[in-house]
């Protein structure tokens, strides 16, 4: 693809509400699963912490135990 102009680049041939749209989702889903996994470290840290601490884990309710 040839463009004459930085215009032409971001206008994309009449497309460009769908491929800038898409970056912007992609996008919003990558730094939406960035902070998933660091709020999910996070707990990990904090419970494998107070198992130290205390010795014993809570008990939480997994899928083995719904399906038994």
């Amino acid at each position: 693809m040839n463009w004459n102009s930085w215009s032409e680049f971001f206008h994309m041939g009449g497309y460009a509400l769908y491929v800038w749209g898409s970056y912007a989702v992609t996008a919003v889903l990558i730094v939406g699963e960035i902070l998933l996994l660091r709020a999910h470290r996070q707990k990990a840290l904090t419970l494998a912490k107070r198992t130290v601490k205390y010795g014993k884990v809570e008990k939480e309710e997994s899928n083995d135990e719904i399906a038994a």
